[in-house]
């Protein structure tokens, strides 16, 4: 049985992959990293309390099988682009390459639709570049995942969030061009995550665009 990292486990698609990773038979251990307490109990969890600014104090214990990333936040939350920048881009980079030092052999991350380093949208521009980064790093397999808006319930409510999935909802029944970006149930993309981890795929490096991600 494997033993799985997950980075992000406090947050709507974090924490979904590591419930369901946790009652999952093919898993004999879940790992996750965490500034708080994923308030989660279960003989096969084991949870660190860390710092991600102070990975060296940590990054032995970053042993596995597979790594699950979902770790971010939003400017709101962060304070600033700089303060998102480190959670989004810095953290999870430094833990992935921690990781693959580690003898981790897949990695698992979860993106954003649009995510390109050319973009000139902050958010978009900073996940493009993490996408580019993580796929040099020494893996025998990696899966990034690109969802669309995504649907779940939050531990906090973000009212932008809510109206922007009800207006995708509609104007992607709309203009049937537009259907692939319809918002997606978190736990799909949680669930898709874990498949493509156990589905013996061929590919080295392989990204899931949104239309994909709903046919996993």
């Amino acid at each position: 049985m494997k033993t799985a990292i997950v980075i992000g486990a406090t947050g709507l698609v974090g924490n979904l992959v590591t419930q369901k990773l946790l009652e999952d038979s093919r898993y004999e251990r879940v790992k996750v990293f965490v500034r708080r307490s994923v308030h989660l109990k279960h003989p096969k969890l084991e949870e660190h309390l860390i710092d991600f600014g102070k990975i060296e104090i940590w990054k032995e214990y970053l042993t596995g099988d597979e790594l699950y990333s979902a770790l971010g936040t939003t400017i709101k939350k962060a304070g600033s682009k700089d303060a998102q920048y480190n959670i989004d881009f810095t953290y999870q980079y430094e833990v992935t390459k921690a990781a693959s030092q580690n003898g981790v052999e897949k990695y698992i991350l979860v993106s954003s639709a649009g995510a390109n380093y050319k973009s000139k949208n902050f958010y978009l521009r900073m996940k493009g570049k993490q996408n580019e980064k993580v796929q040099l790093i020494s893996f025998k397999q990696i899966f990034i995942f690109r969802p669309s808006i995504l649907s779940g319930e939050r531990s906090e409510l973000r009212l932008g969030e809510v109206l922007g999935i009800k207006i995708a909802g509609i104007v992607t029944k709309i203009i049937p061009a537009l259907k692939k970006y319809r918002p997606i149930e978190a736990s799909q993309v949680a669930e898709a995550m874990i498949k493509s981890a156990n589905q013996n795929l061929s590919a080295k490096i392989k990204i899931f665009n949104p239309d994909e991600i709903f046919e996993i």
